[in-house]
């Protein structure tokens, strides 16, 4: 928010100008009024009007001020809309909140109202419901008779209309509060410019504050999406909008002369059913703003339902290169989005896209930075670890021919094939690092939680092998290698009272799983309905189910289906 140099330079300047003015119309005004005591009283209700920098309290004061200027009951300031034809707003004092609960609508802009907004020149009547124009007062409201009217301008543009009535002990107004009241209102006018001023100096800060939070955000590495609604929340806050969200591509890659869809990807507001509406890019005003690039602002807007007003801004990271449509929806019958804002959005917007792209070429860079480290990890692995190994497992061969104790031999047979398997276990490793994706890291991650969730508090000891390409299973092929996992070993723990269950898994042209127990069998209730699902799921993926009894005793599983083509 501007500071309090900002405020008290403002302040500084109100009063200037302020003053300047007083001296151009004293002698005037003195002439004007009847007596010393009017241009006193005239001098104060300006100083207090211009006492602040809140445009509301600004507007208040303004009111009470031209109230206590002429001792009358009632007063009002309208404010009129973009267009000049319609009351936007309506500050208005003297009816208690009871009595306002019960008039209903602050009036728009008719009768009276109307005839000043069309024609902006001071209006004083004895009887204000005898003139042609005037249309009656709703039910409830208290009557009024006498009525002064003058209008407020702003650098020569008519900004409001303050409006007076009921002058007290039942007199009317005269041509001396006509002369104080637009003096008032000329004072008002450099309040209420200033008020204005600093009001959007506010709100550029405000702006500009909401895009440094999003970029930190960005850059800080969270989730582009929770950004994305970030993004939207704080639109629509600044913006006083009923609803914004952010229209994307499904493939941000995709030319945009190819999109034909828009996905809503993040949404602010009430409406739940806007989150991933999907929005055609042909003939909607978010299609055309993605298309074109360029801002629209639009009085009813339909792409995402019925809503009135709507500003669309292109998300820009470049001239050319549009990578989404941020729109802020206003309801039905609400007043279109001030002018005065729209650069101030279209810059957030602007900002918004290019710490988005930023963000995602920081993340591109992590992972080819990741990638090359697979890649040296790999090459490390390989001419290190894997030869280090073999010339391990070479000596253990040599030993093994050496010795001539049988214990000896079975033990040194025993660690070659142990080194075997960890020099097969590592160029599987190896294979999965160069594949890049991280699938086979996924996939035996996964497994492995699958694992210690079924068997770590059965008391169960339970021994994994993985083997081959693990990065080549994907899509369904891994969802159901992940739900056969579960199903077996769920079924060894809760059923087979075994001590020890064997998990091997390996992939060549196939993937095949094997999980085996050293329990009492599965009984044949569990094993149709056991089976049943295991046999579904390698139906569906073109493979087989078994469950045989190896000659040890136990139970075996296998689950075969081959890997996806291409």
């Amino acid at each position: 928010m501007p500071g309090d140099d900002d405020s008290l330079l403002l302040d500084t300047l109100s009063r200037v100008r302020l003053r300047e003015m007083l001296t151009e119309m004293r002698g005037r005004i003195e002439q004007m009024t009847s007596s010393r005591e009017h241009f006193d009283a005239l001098l104060e209700a300006m100083l207090t009007v211009s006492s602040g920098l809140d445009l509301a309290a600004t507007l208040r004061r303004i009111v009470d001020a031209a109230i206590g200027l002429v001792d009358c009951r009632y007063g009002a300031l309208g404010v009129l809309n973009h267009r000049g034809d319609r009351l936007q707003d309506f500050v208005h004092t003297g009816i208690d909140d009871s009595t306002r609960a019960l008039i209903g609508n602050l009036p728009t802009g008719h009768g009276l109202l109307g005839l000043l907004i069309d024609h902006p020149t001071p209006l004083r009547l004895t009887n204000l419901t005898e003139h042609p124009a005037s249309c009656g007062f709703p039910a409830h409201h208290p009557p009024m008779r006498t009525f002064l009217g003058v209008p407020i301008r702003i650098r020569g543009q008519v900004y409001g209309n303050l409006y007076l009535t009921d002058k007290a002990a039942h007199r009317s107004f005269t041509e001396d509060d006509e002369h104080l009241i637009q003096a008032l209102a000329a004072a008002a006018g450099i309040a209420i410019d200033n008020a204005r001023h600093f009001e959007q100096a506010r709100q550029r800060q405000r702006w500009q504050q909401a895009t440094s939070d999003i970029r930190g955000e960005l850059l800080a590495a969270i989730d582009p999406s929770e950004v994305l609604d970030l993004i939207a929340r704080r639109a629509r806050h600044l913006a006083g909008a009923d609803h914004v969200f952010i229209a994307r591509p499904d493939d941000l890659d995709q030319a945009a002369a190819d999109v034909t869809t828009l996905t809503v990807t993040a949404y602010a507001g009430e409406d739940p059913g806007m989150p991933g509406m999907r929005i055609g890019v042909d003939d909607t005003a978010t299609g055309r703003v993605y298309r074109t690039g360029h801002l629209i602002q639009v009085p009813d807007i339909g792409d995402a339902g019925p809503h009135g007003p709507a500003l669309l801004l292109p998300l820009r990271a470049a001239v050319d290169s549009v990578t989404g449509v941020l729109v802020l929806v206003r309801a039905l019958g609400r007043e279109p989005f001030d002018e005065r804002q729209l650069p101030l959005a279209a810059a957030f917007a602007d900002q918004a896209a290019l710490a988005l792209k930023l963000a995602d070429d920081q993340r591109q860079l992590t992972a080819l930075s990741l990638i090359a480290d697979r890649d040296r990890i790999a090459r490390d692995l390989h001419d290190h670890v894997i030869q280090r190994l073999f010339a391990h497992g070479l000596n253990l061969q040599s030993a093994q021919a050496r010795t001539r104790a049988p214990e000896t031999q079975d033990r040194l047979s025993e660690m070659i094939d142990d080194v075997q398997d960890i020099i097969t276990d590592v160029r599987t490793a190896i294979f999965d690092l160069h594949g890049g994706a991280g699938d086979g890291f996924a996939l035996r991650s996964a497994l492995a939680a699958i694992i210690t969730e079924q068997t770590g508090e059965s008391g169960i000891h339970t021994s994994v092998r993985m083997a081959g390409p693990l990065s080549a299973v994907t899509g369904p092929l891994a969802d159901h290698a992940e739900a056969v996992l579960r199903e077996a070993l769920s079924n060894v723990v809760h059923h087979a009272h075994a001590h020890h269950v064997d998990v091997i898994v390996s992939v060549d042209d196939d993937l095949t799983i094997c999980v085996t127990d050293d329990g009492i069998g599965l009984p044949d209730t569990i094993a149709r309905s056991g089976l049943r699902n295991l046999t579904t799921r390698a139906e569906q993926a073109g493979g087989t189910c078994t469950l045989t009894t190896p000659t040890t005793g136990g139970t075996r599983l296998t689950w075969t289906a081959p890997l996806p083509e291409g």
